[in-house]
């Protein structure tokens, strides 16, 4: 067996080198910038057929219901396609309507507008212009004068000047085909645009389930299972956007149209139906459709009351449904984070115009869901997505290792709503410590990031000293068995407190009716006295005093004056044992000369540990029992209180849960 080699002259841990991007990754990014440039160049081809597919998951559900009420496949289909077709030209209809009769009032808006731009410059307007003039007559003259001296130094003393020459550019005659053409176009382009998203909808509503099984056979053939998950998650995520945003942003309409009407502004079906047209732009669009009627306002009103209560509409209305009304209604069914939305409406805004912009959440939405599935794509949704991107356990180590135990128990309280202290010390605080016992091995963890790391943990203990280890009630917010989890969430598990608890004292065995029958010795580890201090704690919490000593108080030198009276048990904690468990066997054999009676517990947090599989190894290093979890060592020690018999032969191995 090998033997420890001290730490005085073991060499020094190095950090390995960050990775030099392979070919891989720069292959990752060529494909990347082909793709962008595709979108960007062959926006005439891509748009009409996104704005189809995205058609056809609107409609999708309006032809399901055809279909349930008897009616055939491609009537459903073509009814479902017509019924769109009028909706859209039923707002155009209204739109161009109301934008007609708009034009014909403009003279009259015009000399509203001018007649209060007059009445402004008799007041603090007019002495801010007048002084506006002054500034610019000044820079004038300067620039006058400066242009005086240059020109007489370019024509010389005579000042002779040359004469300018009149020049009159005359455009040729237009062809018939070529007037046709300009007066056509800008009607036809549209019309065609329609055309061509008609007939694919057609298409896609038809031919729907084939084209399902054809992405199957080409992308995951080989896991039916994945592929279709992923799939219904796309569908259910764009669906569930899509309704809900037309509801949402109709309602909205409805609202901003009925309030302008009631204010008086003109044309309040116009502005309801811009209203709601553009707040499919995420953050901006509301805003932006505001300042046409609040200008139209203050073209009509000779006041200022009209434009106040137009502006005072936008202002209320956007913050309530925004942050109220659609939160309540359909939470973050889109699965993005609001950094996401503004970074990719900026992108598809620049790669596709408007349409990039209304189209700019729904492509994030696939996105999202495709590095949900996809390994190699998890990226997006780490960077998109709105669900954590770090593990728990990281963030508690991050959190510790910048000094901040304010958020570790931030964070911490916010998941002992649905857990177990014990769960959180298995699973997040035990492991985080895992991970910086295992950096200060690296040599990558300085003296003084060490000791904020056992400080904060052991302040952490005793802010959840008056918190008792039980099951949370169940708060009804059940998480949606469907969705499928980010990676950090995957790695999360959860377990159950300790259901039982010690009896009375005066129940329980002569030996363990003292203060601290349980004595919980740290490990040589660094961090090995936090985890002692947390299992004392959850002890102390299921009816059995316990006490935390360091580990020289075991050693060589310490063990003599190691006081042990009424101490029924001895819990070891150890975040690492570093391979080689002969300083165990060794403490153990001390301890045992040192009370011979008394039960030993060896706690190795870190699950796989060859003793806790290895029975002959076991019993050579001579503990009763081993555990892998805090939950563990509790239930062992409450079961060895209730026996009060000392286990004897084969260790006993307790697994966790």
């Amino acid at each position: 067996m090998p033997t420890d080699v001290p730490d005085a002259v073991k060499p020094p841990a190095q950090v390995p080198p960050p990775l030099v991007p392979g070919l891989r990754g720069l292959l990752t990014l060529a494909v990347g910038v082909v793709l962008v440039a595709a979108l960007y160049f062959g926006r005439e081809v891509f748009v009409p057929l996104v704005l189809a597919i995205l058609l056809s998951f609107v409609l999708a559900p309006v032809v399901h219901l055809l279909r349930r009420i008897r009616l055939g496949r491609v009537p459903s289909v073509i009814v479902a396609v017509l019924l769109a077709l009028a909706v859209v030209g039923g707002i155009g209809a209204v739109i161009g309507t109301q934008v007609a009769g708009l034009a014909g009032n403009l003279p009259q808006y015009q000399s509203t507008v001018q007649k209060k731009f007059a009445g402004l410059q008799h007041g603090w307007l007019g002495e801010a212009n007048k002084l506006l003039q002054k500034f610019n007559h000044q820079v004038q003259d300067v620039t006058e004068k400066a242009d005086a001296a240059g020109t007489t130094a370019e024509t010389g003393p005579a000042g002779d000047t040359p004469k300018a020459q009149l020049v009159r550019v005359q455009e040729p005659e237009l062809s018939p085909l070529a007037l046709a053409e300009k007066v056509l176009g800008p009607v036809v382009s549209p019309l065609t645009d329609v055309g061509i998203v008609l007939v694919v909808v057609v298409f896609l509503l038809l031919q729907r389930e084939d084209l399902r099984n054809r992405m199957i056979r080409l992308f995951g053939s080989s896991d039916l299972h994945r592929t279709t998950v992923a799939m219904d998650d796309a569908a259910g995520r764009l669906g569930t956007y899509f309704l809900a945003q037309l509801g949402m942003n109709a309602t909205f309409g409805v609202i901003v149209g009925v309030g302008l009407w009631i204010i008086g502004v003109p044309n309040p079906l116009l502005w309801g139906v811009l209203s709601a047209i553009m707040r499919f732009i995420p953050y901006i669009g509301a805003i932006v459709s505001g300042v046409f009627p609040v200008a139209l306002a203050a073209a009509v009103d000779p006041g200022w009351s009209m434009v106040i209560a137009a502006a005072a509409l936008f202002l209320i209305a956007e913050p309530v449904f925004g942050q109220v009304v659609e939160p309540l209604l359909y939470g973050h069914s889109t699965g993005l984070s609001p950094f996401a939305v503004i970074v990719s409406t900026l992108f598809w805004g620049f790669l596709w115009g408007p349409i990039g912009l209304i189209l700019a959440t729904p492509f994030t939405v696939c996105l999202v869901v495709l590095g949900r599935h996809v390994d190699s794509l998890e990226f997006f949704d780490v960077l998109l997505g709105d669900r954590p991107p770090l593990t728990p356990v990281e963030n508690f180590y991050q959190r510790m290792l910048a000094g901040d135990p304010d958020e570790v128990r931030e964070i911490a309280e916010g998941m002992l709503k649905d857990r177990s202290l014990s769960s959180y010390y298995d699973e997040v605080a035990l492991k985080g410590l895992q991970l910086a016992a295992n950096d200060h091995a690296r040599g990558v963890v300085t003296p003084v990031q060490l000791e904020n790391i056992r400080a904060s943990a052991h302040s952490l203990v005793q802010d959840f000293e008056g918190l008792n280890d039980v099951e949370p009630p169940v708060d009804g917010k059940a998480v949606n068995p469907s969705e499928t989890p980010t990676l950090a969430e995957r790695v999360h598990p959860k377990t159950e407190a300790v259901p039982a608890h010690a009896p009375p004292r005066d129940a329980l065995p002569e030996a363990w009716r003292g203060e601290t029958p349980v004595l919980c010795l740290a490990g040589r580890g660094p961090l090995d006295e936090a985890s002692s201090a947390m299992l004392a704690q959850l002890l102390r919490k299921h009816g059995l005093g316990a006490q935390v000593t360091p580990y020289q108080s075991a050693s060589r030198e310490g063990i003599r004056n190691l006081d042990l009276s009424g101490v029924a048990m001895v819990c070891i904690s150890y975040l690492d044992i570093t391979g080689s468990p002969s300083h165990l066997r060794y403490l153990l054999e001390r301890l045992r000369r040192r009370a011979p009676g008394i039960s030993i517990l060896v706690g190795l947090w870190p699950v796989g540990e060859k003793v806790l599989t290895d029975a002959a190894l076991g019993r050579e290093v001579g503990a009763d029992a081993y555990v892998s979890s805090l939950r563990d060592a509790v239930d062992a020690c409450l079961r060895v209180a209730t026996d009060a018999t000392p286990t004897q032969g084969s260790p006993t191995v307790v697994r966790a849960a």
